[in-house]
């Protein structure tokens, strides 16, 4: 996040501050300083460098079709070769990511997440229009980045850490106590820290490992400043704890009397002038012991309570060891929910959570919050419900296992996580507040602490119960073992979308089921090579929907005690974006079902396996599955010479085109997806008269799933192959 303005005047105005290094260089010159300090060769470690994880997503993330829902096997060797780049060189790496989002800093978060959001819009638009990817200039990483990657990179024998407070805060406490040589990321929060040096992930040149290290002695020196007073200047040109609004006054004052004294025009950027006068102004408070009073000196002349916020303010950028540093205020935050757990499950989802290994226990458990950002969703396509709705029914099953398990009585006292969800339409005034829905295990309700800590066959059924539950699938019991961990996770999941997504259709599930039995046959290489004719605006949706399901599966799991290895919940192992969206277009030509297998007799043998248990397991609950191809895209022309399989003209279908189904009447543009909610699942109900419900009294929070209209397209009863290579231009498109 970081100060305003601060690293571009850096960068424009402080060339002597900005130094290229190699960091092989570096790190000997490290190694030689600290031999001349230890006792004995037994006191030597090789030279560490502390990496902001958050800020180098985007720089790992190079893969091409970003949109498709991640490459994920080819982005978990970009990180291989990545990390195999400095351990060659004899540096060790150790990786620290956000764990959590302090409130003080929450409007700062909700702006963001309305800034990305603007952009979706933009994306989902030149998708629908040209159908391909936008550039570079304009994209978004593919949901989940944030959650896997700690994880792959544990996957590869790296350190990881989560941070229980501000990530930033963390880095520069740890670089600095275990005299690390630098701190690698992308925030100019780390010129402020009295910490390691700061270098630039920006600017890295992997190949050859040089990059710019912000040298903040002579940007001190440049501005005239001491180290210790770069917290208070951090605060006055505004950072994410104090805003440019609270001190916007200070700098204004601070600016005419810097012209004042500076006659001459300035000539250099706007921003290099406004950190100049701000720098002027520190320097004239003449600040002395006397005058103190904790942080903030008298001569600021700031009201009462905006003496509190930048005291608060600075206390943030110090470190232990400063001067002032027992100002802090380091108490750890009381946890939300111990009266519900144990002292012993509280203890273990700090340690999984510090450890990268308790996705969504310790947020919602000691925190009492859980927070999801921006998912490629369009919000003018009236089909599909937002992804935050979509597993609401799950994460409340989640948080019964988490809070409710083993309660005589769980209807008394149940507490409430508070949501910051996005999605099209969410303001995020407020957290949204969700209760705990019990989970129907059918062998009785275990407490946490035993599916957690104990052991044993019975233990282990137990869990795999909790987990199937959370998705309304304790019809796959028997499955596992008989097929592998991530199929049955996979198989799990899509279940669950179809339950709850009443637009899913039979091609949509052939899309999703293909794509997860073929995976296993490709290597990196193959899924690159993969041609798409055209982008499809739905299909990027559902791929984005499914990868968010892996993060619920992945909390689901964790909740549970962990019954699947999570290495089977991995995106690398279960999901391909561009192989996904391969088979999504394949599905709705009506190609063969071999065709979309590709010709694997094996996988063809799993596919119908596997379908053919979903389609049973929704018949139960009445959840009938219909086809409904799609449309071939007349007025969207693929790159030249490009043509694809199952369609005579070379095109592939119309995918971003709507079926004109019953279940979007009533939904008007522009409603929000709250009142939408509402009316998408009563509309459900309204249209399909005299069908049979299943109601999820256990964790589905009154929700029901309905079965849809006969299999009919247009309203026009029919097989789809009646619909092969036809033209359906003068639909709506959604």
């Amino acid at each position: 996040m970081g100060v305003k303005g601060l690293q571009s005047f850096v960068e424009r105005c402080c060339p002597e501050a900005c130094v290229t290094v190699n960091l092989r260089e570096m790190a000997r010159q490290h190694v030689a300083k600290n031999q001349q300090s230890c006792t004995s060769t037994a006191d030597m470690t090789s030279p560490t460098l502390v990496v902001d994880g958050m800020s180098c997503l985007c720089h790992w993330y190079s893969c091409t079709n970003w949109v498709c829902g991640g490459q994920w096997m080819e982005y978990l060797d970009v990180l291989k070769n990545w990390v195999e780049a400095f351990t060659s060189a004899g540096i060790n790496l150790v990786f620290f990511f956000d764990g959590v989002v302090e409130e003080q800093k929450r409007p700062e978060w909700v702006k963001r997440r309305h800034r990305v959001n603007r952009d979706i819009v933009k994306i989902f638009n030149h998708i629908k229009e040209r159908g391909e990817q936008p550039g570079k200039q304009l994209s978004c990483l593919p949901s989940a980045l944030a959650t896997f990657t700690p994880l792959a990179l544990r996957s590869l024998g790296q350190k990881v850490f989560c941070s229980v407070r501000e990530a930033d805060y963390e880095i520069a406490s740890y670089a600095r106590r275990h005299g690390s040589m630098g701190i690698l990321g992308q925030d100019s929060d780390f010129i402020i820290y009295d910490s390691a040096p700061y270098l630039s992930v920006a600017k890295l040149r992997i190949n050859g490992l040089t990059t710019l290290m912000y040298d903040r002695q002579k940007v001190c020196r440049n501005i005239g400043l001491a180290v210790t007073q770069l917290p208070l200047l951090a605060c006055l040109l505004g950072n994410d704890v104090v805003s440019e609004e609270h001190m916007q006054h200070i700098r204004n004052n601070a600016v005419a009397a810097y012209r004042r004294t500076n006659p001459e025009p300035y000539l250099g950027h706007p921003q290099g002038q406004l950190v100049l006068a701000v720098a002027q102004f520190v320097r004239s408070l003449n600040i002395s012991e006397e005058e103190e009073t904790g942080l903030v000196p008298h001569s600021l002349n700031v009201s009462s309570s905006q003496s509190e916020l930048l005291k608060k303010g600075i206390c943030s950028y110090l470190l232990p060891g400063h001067k002032d540093y027992e100002l802090v205020d380091i108490s750890a935050p009381p946890f939300a929910f111990e009266k519900h757990v144990s002292p012993e499950i509280l203890k273990a989802c700090r340690e999984k959570h510090v450890a990268a290994e308790g996705f969504m226990v310790y947020s919602v458990v000691c925190a009492g919050v859980t927070e999801c950002s921006n998912s490629l969703e369009d919000e003018e396509d009236k089909e599909l419900p937002p992804q935050a709705f979509v597993y609401k029914p799950c994460r409340q099953r989640v948080y019964g296992l988490l809070l409710l398990l083993g309660k005589d009585d769980s209807s008394v006292d149940v507490p409430a996580i508070r949501e910051w969800f996005v999605f099209p339409g969410n303001p995020l005034k407020e957290a949204d507040m969700v209760h705990p829905a019990p989970v129907n295990i059918p062998c009785g309700e275990p407490s946490l602490d035993l599916l957690w800590f104990s052991s044993g066959p019975e233990v282990s059924a137990l869990r795999l119960a909790a987990f199937l539950a959370v998705f309304d699938c304790l019809d796959y019991s028997d499955l596992h073992g008989e097929i592998g961990d991530s199929l049955l996770a996979a198989l799990c999941l899509v279940t669950y979308v179809v339950l709850q997504v009443q637009t899913l259709s039979e091609e949509d599930v052939d899309a999703y089921l293909s794509q997860a039995v073929c995976l296993r046959l490709k290597s990196p290489l193959e899924l690159q090579r993969i041609e798409l004719p055209l982008l499809s605006s739905r299909a990027v949706q559902l791929g984005s929907l499914y990868v968010r399901g892996l993060s619920h599966l992945l909390g689901a799991n964790n909740a549970s005690g962990c019954p699947l290895p999570s290495a089977a919940l991995m995106p690398w192992h279960s999901f391909d974006g561009r192989l996904f969206h391969s088979k999504y277009l394949l599905a709705h030509s009506s190609v063969e079902k071999s065709e979309l297998l590709d010709s694997d007799m094996s996988c063809l043998s799993q596919f119908v396996q596997l379908k053919e248990k979903l389609v049973e397991t929704c018949r139960k609950r009445g959840r009938l599955l219909q086809s409904r191809p799609r449309g071939t895209q007349r007025n969207l022309q693929p790159p030249p010479g490009a043509r694809y399989r199952g369609t005579h003209s070379g095109f592939p279908p119309r995918v971003d085109q709507g079926w004109r189904g019953e279940t979007k009447r009533g939904l008007r543009h522009g409603q929000r997806w709250r009142e939408k909610e509402e009316v998408w699942r009563e509309q459900s109900d309204y249209e399909n008269p005299g069908t049979e419900h299943w109601r999820g009294g256990h964790g589905g929070g009154g929700q029901s799933f309905f079965s849809c209209p006969t299999n009919s397209y247009e309203g026009q009863p029919g097989t789809r192959n009646q619909f092969r290579g036809r033209l359906y231009h003068n639909r709506r498109r959604y």
